[in-house]
């Protein structure tokens, strides 16, 4: 009897369980791709390690300019940059002269924040997540209100030094940066 149950167990709980780690992988695939296509800017907190060399580590929130003070490199210019990109840089400007064979790696650790405007109960400023859709960024600005118009929804994204207007509906996947704007309904 208890032979059966086990058995009844596993074959109850590993689809789950499978389910459950899929979903991890593509979550860490997502946010992998999203870091070696993801342009830094202004307000994105970056992490930099080179292996071996402690002092060399360091963690900066980008500013305005998108310029960082790395040690012995001076001023490095990041903003417009992959994180893949900007290991390269580093490990190419170690390689002259301070180090043998630099290891760098540099990671996003919290990326700019996204703005929610117009019809929604609670705008402002919120931190973007990997995977975040309208329909998410909306429900972290507390809902719509009664006179919002779910389907007349713009987004302002910044693309290099220009930005573009995006009509968008509540699947529309959202990144860094974008300023959501939620339209008034005329009925």
């Amino acid at each position: 009897m208890r032979k059966y149950r086990i058995r009844w167990a596993m074959s109850f709980l590993a689809p789950w369980f499978i389910a459950v780690i899929i979903t991890q992988a593509n979550a860490e695939v997502s946010s992998k791709l999203l870091d070696d296509q993801y342009q830094l800017g202004a307000g994105d907190v970056i992490n930099i390690r080179v292996f071996g060399e402690e002092e060399l580590s360091l963690e900066v929130r980008l500013s305005d300019s998108g310029v960082i003070n790395y040690p012995f490199l001076g001023e490095v210019k990041v903003a417009g940059l992959s994180a893949s990109l900007v290991e390269k840089k580093i490990a190419s400007g170690l390689l002259d002269g301070y180090l043998v064979n630099p290891s760098v790696e540099v990671t996003i650790t919290q990326y700019r924040s996204f703005f929610v405007d117009g019809e929604v109960n609670t705008p402002g400023s919120y931190a973007y997540l990997p995977g975040l859709t309208i329909n998410k960024a909306v429900a972290m600005a507390s809902g719509f209100t009664p006179r919002a118009s779910q389907n007349k929804i713009l987004i302002k994204r910044g693309q290099g030094n220009e930005q573009v207007t995006i009509e968008a509906d509540l699947d529309t996947k959202l990144y860094p940066g974008d300023i959501i704007t939620v339209k008034q309904s005329f009925f």
